[in-house]
């Protein structure tokens, strides 16, 4: 009898992620399939949800809205600086990615939108926040997760 996905178990997927233009953001294809650990917050809620109850051997197509991906564009993550921010950075340029510590110390990704003489407006929001996700999936495989598994919350 197949497992049904559900929480604590390690589903094994293909998947190819596409935005509405149809460009390909991320793919499996060509490589081992993505492991994770059902019910763990391992994967956006959106396809989390959407993979419950589903078997080893379903295909499916799974559209995510932002809200149940990487959120909404938060306009306040979106700041305009000053180029001295980027000290021992000879070249600034639109489409360049840092890592920078937040005020709450934690590290978060940004990118620089435009360089305008001295000013670098920089977003910290994900790079697919907004963006609507289309997943064409395929569940390969679906397995009860170790004690060790789920105690760490991920696929050993």
């Amino acid at each position: 009898m197949s497992l049904l996905i559900g929480d604590n178990l390690v589903v094994s997927m293909h998947y190819k992620l596409t935005d509405d233009e149809g460009n390909v953001l991320d793919s499996s294809e060509g490589s081992e399939p993505l492991n994770y650990l059902h019910g763990a917050g391992n994967i956006i809620p959106g396809l989390e949800k959407a993979l419950v109850g589903k078997v080893a051997g379903d295909t499916l197509q799974v559209r995510v809205e932002p809200a149940e991906g990487y959120g909404e564009v938060v306009p306040e993550l979106i700041q305009t600086v000053e180029r001295a921010a980027f000290q021992g950075v000879d070249t600034v340029e639109a489409g360049m990615a840092f890592e920078a510590q937040a005020p709450d110390g934690s590290i978060q990704r940004i990118v620089v939108k435009k360089v305008e003489g001295d000013e670098v407006t920089i977003d910290a929001n994900h790079p697919l926040a907004g963006v609507t996700l289309n997943f064409d999936i395929e569940i390969v495989n679906v397995k009860e997760a170790t004690k060790e598994e789920i105690a760490h919350g991920h696929v050993h």
